[in-house]
């Protein structure tokens, strides 16, 4: 019996509407472990679904595909069928009328987000932002559920129930926090100068309070925080092993993020970026855009130290149970009402 070749601990991405020779020959590495698609991904679903299925088929253990589908501004689906999903301020704004009823209206829009993911052959948003809305962060902005650390704890683990119930997993980010700071780490490095106490009372609270039984992955912020220590959260041991798994007793994945970004500049070239990531703790190092820096990646770096525990990790992402496709979803009572909700969310 030939061995089933394990995931590998780097995501990838693809160009354009299906799978070239080369990208097939790129997703077979051993390094590869799972593929994030863009907007450009995508033109109807009956294409999207298609890249889906060929990019699980390129391996017997198929590989993990991602997705920043967030709903607001950070939706990369939005046509042929995709229900528009609202801003997570929206629900933050709902909390201070009706805290029941926002907690309500989350899970029926993680239920949406997911069940409509996964109908088209998508595992894994990467969803919610657990930032808090200090009022400048632009790249965060209406992106985050509110200001107070309590409120964005409970708004998200309504939204990951009703991902769960769709048969999805999560993904918190930016850990401990990218709310504060209003440098973009896709453009910048930014620096956050507040105390490692303040930032765990205060943006780093959420990811203590859910845990990995409720969030089963985490993504650590591109952002420096000098009081605590000189290299970004993402790049950090201090804040992934010494807080994020002994003081916050963490045990999901850890994914970086996109090492092509700005704020990951600071750790050198991109082998020296992957290997800060993951010597720091990160189970999978994401390297989007720039296909040639992943082929770099691929050909030089060696397996990691974590590997073992990272694989085992990685595993426990995938979908759970077998899910509705497309015509079977759109006749679920239950699907109908959530997506209904959705544009009275959006109204206000």
């Amino acid at each position: 019996m030939v061995a089933v070749l394990p995931p590998g601990q780097v995501m990838v991405d693809v160009e354009g509407l299906s799978l070239e020779p080369h990208e097939v020959a790129r997703l077979r590495h051993p390094h590869v472990g799972g593929v994030i698609l863009f907007a450009r991904n995508f033109e109807s679903r009956t294409q999207l679904t298609q890249l889906c299925a060929e990019i699980h088929a390129v391996r017997d253990e198929p590989l993990l595909i991602a997705v920043d589908h967030e709903g607001g501004r950070v939706q990369r689906f939005k046509s042929d069928g995709f229900t528009p999903l609202p801003c997570m301020r929206r629900f933050g704004e709902i909390w201070e009328d009706d805290s029941l009823a926002a907690m309500r209206l989350a899970t029926e829009t993680g239920y949406v987000l997911g069940a409509e993911l996964r109908a088209c052959g998508v595992d894994l948003s990467f969803t919610p932002v657990l930032d808090l809305d200090y009022g400048q962060s632009s790249v965060i902005g209406d992106r985050a559920f509110h200001r107070e650390p309590q409120v964005v704890a409970m708004l998200a683990r309504a939204l990951i129930q009703g991902l769960m119930l769709a048969g999805m997993a999560a993904c918190g980010k930016h850990f401990p926090g990218h709310g504060y700071v209003a440098a973009d780490s896709h453009h910048e490095i930014p620096v956050d100068d507040r105390s490692l106490e303040e930032i765990m009372r205060e943006d780093a609270a959420p990811y203590g309070w859910l845990g990995d039984m409720v969030l089963p992955s985490v993504m650590p912020a591109h952002v420096i925080y000098p009081k605590v220590d000189a290299h970004p959260a993402g790049f950090s041991r201090y804040w992934i092993q010494h807080i994020l798994r002994e003081q916050l007793g963490y045990e999901g994945v850890v994914f970086s993020d996109d090492l092509t970004m700005e704020g990951a500049s600071v750790a050198g070239d991109i082998l020296a970026r992957a290997q800060a990531a993951l010597g720091a703790g990160c189970d999978m190092v994401l390297v989007c855009n720039r296909p040639d820096l992943a082929d770099t990646l691929l050909q030089q770096l060696e397996q990691p130290e974590n590997h073992a525990e990272a694989v085992a990790r990685i595993r426990q992402l995938a979908p759970r149970f077998a899910c509705a496709n497309w015509d079977a979803l759109q006749n679920q009572s239950r699907y109908q009402y959530a997506r209904d909700l959705q544009s009275e969310i959006i109204s206000g």
